[in-house]
């Protein structure tokens, strides 16, 4: 049985559908079937990300009313040869949804996918509960630290006990001057395990633009990043990557 993990923040802004296409894409490269699903439903973004705004047809409540099977609603991403991705709809809410129904989609994902990779709203809501591990994404500021720290508190209540925190948009010469925390007062801050710490780079916004992902691109440093998270989530050891440079 394939992985449900839920990739998960505390508030809004800190790339956390950028960190779930990226480690997704990241995944897949490596040979694992990867399924990526938006469960930001009336906010997605997922789509843009990865650049198939233009392939839907279906989203994630069309299988949920049984308006389409899974497979109708899973958009293949050309680029990936085992990259798939199911849209959220732009106009319905996760109140809506019952646990049951999602229970259901993540039985089947988990079935034919090695990992799915679930992308909530924002601050986390309903549909999640049986997901077996969660990424917690994060930024190193105080108050993205503390809505983080909320979020871990609202995933354990859930009953998800392996939560891992990605570090994301970290800049080596704003933690020199102060201006944001180092990586040791944010672990200690939220007192979860690191699976990567993830530099700033103009790689992202540069991809972002171009409808691709960092993670395909040379010489990009969060692109490396992401390969490396991926390789943790596969159970290698793989150092946290050193911000030395200025």
């Amino acid at each position: 049985m394939g992985k449900i993990i839920i990739v998960a923040s505390g508030k809004g802004g800190t790339g956390k559908t950028t960190v779930t296409a990226n480690i997704g894409a990241a995944l897949a490269m490596r040979g694992n079937l990867v399924a990526l699903v938006d469960m930001d439903m009336g906010c997605r973004n997922l789509d843009i990300t990865l650049g198939l705004e233009s392939s839907i047809v279906y989203d994630i409540f069309d299988v949920i009313e049984e308006n389409c099977d899974l497979d109708e609603a899973l958009i293949k991403d050309t680029r990936y040869e085992n990259l798939y991705f199911i849209p959220a709809p732009q106009t319905r809410d996760t109140s809506s949804v019952e646990d049951e129904a999602v229970k259901g989609i993540w039985e089947k994902l988990s079935s034919r996918f090695d990992y799915c990779l679930v992308d909530p709203p924002a601050g986390i809501d309903g549909g999640f509960l049986y997901a077996a591990s969660a990424i917690l994404v994060t930024m190193p500021e105080v108050t993205a630290l503390r809505d983080g720290d909320r979020a871990i508190s609202v995933l354990e209540d859930m009953g998800i006990e392996d939560v891992r925190v990605v570090i994301n948009r970290v800049r080596s010469d704003m933690i020199d001057k102060g201006i944001m925390m180092n990586m040791d007062d944010c672990v200690d801050m939220l007192g979860v395990p690191v699976l990567g710490i993830v530099p700033d780079d103009e790689e992202l916004m540069v991809a972002a633009l171009k409808g691709t992902l960092a993670v395909s691109a040379e010489n990009s440093r969060a692109g490396q990043a992401f390969l490396n998270i991926a390789a943790r989530l596969m159970g290698e050891e793989v150092p946290i990557m050193e911000f030395d440079e200025k």
